[in-house]
C-alpha cells in the first residue's frame, strides 16, 4: 500500500522562519546519518504536546488509515505482529505465526493480553477483526485478496487459509490489517466508533482519553496494560495540528514537544536551533521519475541515458537541502527488514543510477537510440522539490543531446496522473514520491507487471511477471531475497521508473524530551511508550 505525501516549498518555508534558503544550506547528502531511535529517555513527563499536519477525520483505521490517524492510534491499538524501529517484524498479540504449508498460517495467540475494558483478547476477537478489515471498502481490504478463510481453530488459535501463497501477509498483520479490536465495544458503538467522545476498543499501552473535535486529541497511559515489560514514562500525550510554519514556531518556543515530519521543510528550519533536535530514520520513501509512453521515453535506451545523466547529488542538495540521499532503486532501505547484507551488496553493485552524472556513457546510449529530437516534457506542480527535479532533467537532457521542457500542472491536478490517461498523454516524465507501508521490497515490484496501473511506459516481460508471482509466494526469506534482487535488477535495467533520492523519515523533538524511534515505524509501533524526559 502506498500513499502520496504533500510537500511544501522548502525555500519558502525556511525564509518564513527567518533561516537561510534551502538551496544554500544543509548537510552533505553523502553524510546524512540514519538512526533507528533517538537517545533513550530516563525521566517522567506529565504531558507532551505532539503535532500532526491535520486533524484525523476518524480514529477508526478501517475507515481511514491516513498518516495522522495512524500516528495517534499506533499507541492505542495493537497488532498481531509488530514492526520494530529497525523495521524488522516480531510476534506481538500473536506469540507465533507458523506456516504448516505455503497456503496455511496458524496464529497462536498470547493468553495474557487484555483490552482497555479489562476483558481478554480472544480468538473470537481476532477472527472478527480480520474479517472486518477484509470487508469491501475497508482501508486494508486489499491485504486480504489472497485470503480464503479465517477461522478459530482452538481457544487461543486462529488459522488463515490462502487461495495462493502470500509471503507478505506477516508484514500485513504487523500493519493495519493486523489490528485486533474488542468486538463487543465496536458492535455496541456501531457507527459512532472512532468518533469524538467515544472510547477506543484496543489493548495498547495508551488509551483514548479525549477527542475535542477541532481542538485536540489526548491519549493517556493505561496503567493496567498487560505487557509489564513496557513502561511508558509519559503520562499523557496531547495531539494538536498545525501547518509547517506553526509547527516550527511551536517547537522553537517549547509549546510543543515533538512531531514526525512528512517533508523535510521544518527540519531545514530547525536543524540549527540548539533547543530542538532532529533525527532521521529508515524509510521506504523514494523520489522517482515515472516515464510515460507518449514519446521518446518508450525507448529504454533513452530512459537509461537520462538516468546516467541526471545529477542525483545535486537534487539531494538543492531540492531537499541535503536531507535526502542519492538512491538507485525505487524503494528505500527501510524495506530491507530481512537479508539486509544481501540487499545492501546487490544495491552497491547496481549500475545505471550514479550519484554524479556519467555524461559520455549517456551520450553513447542516445546515439544508439538514433539521437531523437522530439522534446521530453517534464511535469511539475510548482513545488520546490519537483521543480528542482524537473530542472535537473532539462539540464541532463541538454548535456547528452536531448531536448527537454517543463510543463507546470496545477497542484490540485497532479495526483490525477495516476488515474487520467489523457493527462499522462501530455507529458513524458512525472516526478513524484512513493513509499510502501511494508518493510519488504517485494511489496513494490508489482508496479512493473505487464499492464500494471503504474507501469505507464508499457514495460512487459513474461520472465519478470513470473518472478513477481514466485517472490510473492516464497515464504523463505533468503530465497525470496534472491528473487527480489533479480526483480530489482530487471526493473532498473529497463528504468521502468528512474529512481533519484531517498527521503528519510524525520522526527523533531524539543530540548527536554527524547526516546521515540526515528524510522517510518511510527505509523504502526507504539512510539509514545518510548517517549520521556532526557536524563
Amino acid at each position: 500500500m502506498r500513499r502520496l505525501i504533500p510537500l511544501i516549498g522548502l525555500a519558502a518555508l525556511v525564509a518564513a522562519c527567518g533561516g537561510p534558503a534551502a538551496t544554500t544550506k544543509g548537510p552533505d547528502p553523502a553524510k546524512l546519518t540514519l538512526v533507528e531511535r533517538t537517545a533513550k529517555a530516563t525521566g517522567p513527563v506529565d504531558n507532551a504536546v505532539w503535532l500532526l499536519t491535520e486533524e484525523p477525520g476518524t480514529l477508526d483505521l478501517d475507515l481511514d488509515g491516513g498518516t495522522p490517524n495512524r500516528t495517534v492510534m499506533a499507541n492505542v491499538c495493537e497488532r498481531l505482529m509488530q514492526t520494530q524501529p529497525d523495521m524488522t517484524v516480531k510476534p506481538w498479540l500473536a506469540e507465533k505465526a507458523e506456516q504448516s504449508d505455503p497456503k496455511t498460517m496458524v496464529l497462536t495467540l498470547r493468553r495474557d493480553a487484555t483490552f482497555h475494558d479489562g476483558s481478554p483478547v480472544t480468538a473470537d476477537d481476532v477472527v472478527w477483526s480480520l474479517k472486518r478489515h477484509a470487508e469491501e471498502g475497508r482501508d486494508e481490504s486489499d491485504e486480504f485478496e489472497d485470503v480464503e478463510s479465517v477461522a478459530k481453530t482452538g481457544e487461543h488459535e486462529v488459522t488463515i487459509a490462502f487461495k495462493r501463497p502470500n509471503s507478505l501477509f506477516v508484514q500485513a498483520i504487523a500493519g493495519g490489517a493486523g489490528i485486533v479490536l474488542n468486538k463487543k465495544v465496536v458492535e455496541r458503538l456501531g457507527k459512532d466508533f472512532g468518533t469524538p467522545g467515544k472510547e477506543d476498543a484496543c489493548s495498547g499501552p495508551y488509551r483514548l482519553k479525549e477527542w475535542a473535535s477541532g481542538s485536540k486529541i489526548t491519549i493517556e497511559r493505561y496503567d493496567a496494560y498487560w505487557n509489564k515489560a513496557v513502561k511508558p514514562l509519559t503520562k499523557s500525550v496531547t495531539f494538536q495540528w498545525a501547518d509547517e510554519t506553526a509547527l516550527v514556531n511551536s517547537l522553537v518556543t517549547g509549546s510543543a514537544q515533538g512531531a514526525y515530519l512528512s517533508d523535510p521543510g521544518p527540519a531545514v528550519a530547525l536543524q540549527a536551533n540548539q533547543g530542538v533536535s532532529v533525527a532521521y530514520g529508515a524509510t521506504t520513501r523514494v523520489f522517482v521519475l515515472l516515464p510515460t509512453d507518449r514519446g521518446v521515453l518508450k525507448d529504454a535506451k533513452v530512459r537509461r541515458a537520462l538516468s546516467l545523466a541526471v545529477d542525483r547529488a545535486g537534487i539531494a542538495k538543492s531540492g531537499f537541502a541535503g536531507l535526502a540521499r542519492p538512491w538507485k532503486v525505487p524503494v528505500g532501505a527501510g524495506a530491507w527488514s530481512y537479508e539486509k547484507e544481501a540487499f545492501q551488496k546487490a544495491y552497491d553493485e547496481l549500475p545505471g543510477a550514479p550519484e554524479s552524472p556519467q555524461v559520455e556513457e549517456a551520450k553513447k546510449l542516445v546515439r544508439e537510440a538514433g539521437s531523437p529530437k522530439e522534446p521530453i516534457i517534464v511535469a511539475t506542480n510548482g513545488e520546490q522539490s519537483r521543480t528542482v527535479i524537473a530542472n535537473a532533467v532539462v539540464d541532463a537532457a541538454k548535456k547528452i543531446g536531448l531536448n527537454a521542457q517543463i510543463k507546470t500542472v496545477p497542484a490540485s491536478e497532479f495526483g490525477s496522473f495516476y488515474t487520467d490517461k489523457s493527462l499522462r498523454a501530455q507529458v513524458d516524465l512525472v516526478p513524484d514520491d512513493w513509499y510502501i507501508t511494508k518493510s519488504d521490497p517485494v511489496g513494490f515490484y508489482d508496479n512493473g507487471l505487464t499492464g500494471s496501473a503504474n507501469n505507464w511506459v508499457g514495460f512487459s516481460s513474461p520472465a519478470y511477471d513470473k518472478l513477481v508471482a514466485k517472490a510473492l509466494a516464497t515464504t523463505d526469506d533468503a530465497a525470496r531475497a534472491k528473487d527480489v534482487i533479480e526483480l530489482q535488477r530487471l526493473f532498473t535495467a529497463d528504468m521502468v521508473w528512474i529512481s533519484l533520492v531517498e527521503v528519510p523519515n524525520a522526527v523533531v523533538l524539543g530540548g527536554k524530551v527524547t526516546g521515540p524511534p526515528a524510522s517510518q515505524v511510527h505509523m504502526g509501533y507504539p512510539w509514545a511508550a518510548d517517549l520521556g524526559a532526557k536524563g
